[in-house]
C-alpha cells in the first residue's frame, strides 16, 4: 500500500466546505486551530489531514468527519473504475492511482465524469435495445437513470434528513403514547384531516396497496398488508398531508435533471418520513446500541418489519448520536437490485448484476434463517453481511420473496450481536464479473472488460474464462 493510500488527502473537500460556509482561509484556520499557511498546504494536498484536524472539524462545524474519509468516495471510485475498464478507453491505461488522484484533487469533477459515463452508457444501451427490437430481438435492458440519480442523491445526504426527523418527532409527540400506534395514527388522520382508514380487497384496490381518496376522505389500504405495513402506509399518508411543503423543499434541493427523478426522490423521502414516525430517532438509536443492532429485537420493540428496521439503521447519521455506518441492498430471485443504500460504505455495480460468490441467494433456500458472512473485495476491504429473505404482498394474496442484506465494515463487527463463525474464511467477492479481475473464479459469468481472453482448446480450467495481464 502506498503512503498516499495510507494517509488522508482531502484538500478539495476542505476547500469546498470553507467556501460553502463563507469563510476566508484565515477564519477557517482559526476555527480549526491551525495556521493559515498550514491550511493552505492542506487544501493543496501537500499535507495529509490529521486526526486532530478531523476532530477540530467535528467540534467546530458539527459535521460527520466520515464525509472527509476516503471511504466516502468508494462509489465514485467504483464508477470511474468501470469507466477506465471500458473498451472505448483501451490504451489510455488509467490505473487506481490516477483515479484516486482525480477524486482527491477534484471530487466534483470526478462526480461529473462519473455521471457523464453513466449517461453515455445508458444512451448506448438504449440504442442497442432499440436496434434489437427493430430487428425482432431483445436488448439487454438499460439502467434507469432517474433511479440512479435518486440513489446517488440519497447517498450524498448519507440517507439522513434532519428536517424530516424534526417533523416526525413533532408528529409522534402529538399522538397518545398509551394507544397502539396504528390506532393513534388513524385517530389523528380522522381528527386532523377528516379521513377514515378502510381495508379493501383486490377488486376495490385494483392492485394498489394504498390509495387516498381526497373527495371521499378515505385512506384505502389493501387487506393483504401486514400490521406493520398498515402502520407504515398510514404514517406515510399523514406525512404527505402534514409535511408536503417540507418534502417539496427537500426534493427541490436535489436539483434533478428531470421530473422522473424528482418524483422518485419525493416518494423515497415520504417513505423515510413514515419510518421516522414509526421509529423515532433517539429511542431507535438507544435501542440499537443497547441490543448491539439486533434487528429482530428492534423489530419487536417498534412493531416493525425486518426490512423497515434495516432501512432505518442506514439513517443513523445525526451528529452526536451516530450509529454504525450501514449499507443495505435488496435483490429479487432474478438477481435484480430492487433497493440499495450506502454507496459511501461499500461501492455498488451500476449494471450487469452482482457477484455470485456473495451468497445472498442462500436466503431464498433457507428463508427462516439470518445468514451472516464475511466478504472481502479485491481491494482487501472486508464487510460483515447480515442477510435474510423478506416478502411483500402482491395482488391476489400471493407474495414476492426477496433477499435483503444489511452490512458494515468488518472493523465494526464487535459492536454487532451477529457473529461470523471463526472457522469461516472471507468470501472473496467482486462488484461484478466485468469489473472483477480475480483469477480462477469458477462462478464467473463474464471476463473482465480490459483483459484479453486467452483460451487453450486443450485445457479446461476451473474457471470458464482465462485472460491475460493486458
Amino acid at each position: 500500500m502506498t503512503e498516499r493510500q495510507e494517509k488522508l488527502f482531502a484538500g478539495a473537500r476542505l476547500r469546498r466546505l470553507r467556501k460553502d460556509i463563507g469563510q476566508t482561509q484565515a477564519q477557517f484556520a482559526e476555527a480549526l486551530g491551525v495556521s493559515a499557511s498550514y491550511l493552505n498546504l492542506l487544501e493543496r494536498n501537500q499535507r495529509p489531514v490529521t486526526a486532530r484536524v478531523l476532530l477540530s472539524l467535528a467540534q467546530a462545524f458539527d459535521i460527520d468527519v466520515r464525509a472527509f474519509a476516503s471511504e466516502g468516495d468508494r462509489q465514485i471510485l467504483a464508477d470511474l473504475d468501470a469507466l477506465a475498464r471500458d473498451p472505448v478507453l483501451k490504451g489510455v491505461d488509467l490505473d487506481q492511482r490516477d483515479l484516486r488522484d482525480l477524486v482527491d484533487a477534484n471530487p466534483r469533477a470526478a462526480d461529473a465524469l462519473s455521471r457523464l459515463y453513466q449517461a453515455w452508457r445508458e444512451a448506448s444501451t438504449s440504442a442497442s435495445d432499440l436496434a434489437a427490437q427493430m430487428a425482432g430481438g431483445a436488448g439487454d435492458g438499460a439502467v434507469v437513470s432517474p433511479l440512479e440519480e435518486v440513489r446517488d442523491a440519497l447517498d450524498g445526504r448519507q440517507n439522513h434528513f434532519p428536517d424530516l426527523e424534526a417533523v416526525a418527532e413533532t408528529l409522534r409527540a402529538g399522538l397518545d403514547p398509551d394507544m397502539p400506534l396504528e390506532l393513534a395514527l388513524s385517530r389523528r388522520l380522522r381528527t386532523e384531516h377528516g379521513a377514515a382508514v378502510r381495508l379493501y380487497d383486490d377488486e376495490v384496490m385494483d392492485g394498489a396497496l394504498r390509495r387516498f381518496d381526497c373527495h371521499a376522505r378515505k385512506l384505502l389500504l389493501s387487506e393483504h398488508l401486514s400490521a406493520e405495513g398498515r402502520v407504515f402506509h398510514i404514517a406515510a399518508t399523514l406525512g404527505l398531508l402534514e409535511a408536503g411543503d417540507v418534502l417539496d423543499e427537500e426534493a427541490a434541493r436535489a436539483n434533478f435533471s428531470g421530473d422522473g427523478a424528482d418524483q422518485l426522490y419525493r416518494a423515497a423521502l415520504s417513505n423515510y418520513l413514515a419510518a421516522a414516525i414509526m421509529m423515532p430517532y433517539d429511542a431507535f438509536y438507544r435501542l440499537a446500541e443497547k441490543t448491539r443492532y439486533d434487528i429482530d429485537a428492534i423489530a419487536r420493540r417498534f412493531q416493525a418489519s425486518f426490512e423497515q428496521v434495516c432501512h432505518r439503521l442506514t439513517t443513523l447519521n445525526r451528529p452526536g448520536s451516530r450509529g454504525i455506518p450501514f449499507f443495505m441492498i435488496r435483490v429479487d430471485q432474478a438477481g435484480n437490485v430492487t433497493k440499495r443504500f450506502g454507496g459511501g460504505v461499500i461501492p455498488f455495480a451500476r449494471s450487469s448484476g452482482g457477484c455470485a460468490r456473495w451468497r445472498l441467494h442462500d436466503a431464498f433456500r433457507m428463508p427462516e434463517r439470518i445468514h451472516v458472512n464475511l466478504i472481502e473485495l479485491p481491494d482487501r476491504m472486508r464487510f460483515v453481511s447480515v442477510a435474510k429473505a423478506v416478502t411483500r404482498p402482491l395482488p391476489g394474496g400471493s407474495v414476492q420473496m426477496q433477499t435483503l442484506a444489511l452490512g458494515c465494515e468488518a472493523k465494526e463487527a464487535e459492536r454487532l450481536v451477529y457473529r461470523v463463525p471463526d472457522f469461516e474464511a472471507p468470501l472473496e467477492v467482486g462488484l461484478s464479473c466485468r469489473l472483477c479481475e480475480r483469477r480462477g473464479c469458477a462462478e464467473r459469468a463474464f471476463p473482465p472488460l480490459q483483459r484479453k481472453l486467452r483460451l487453450d482448446p486443450h485445457v479446461r480450467g476451473r474457471a470458464p474464462f482465462t485472460f491475460g495481464e493486458e
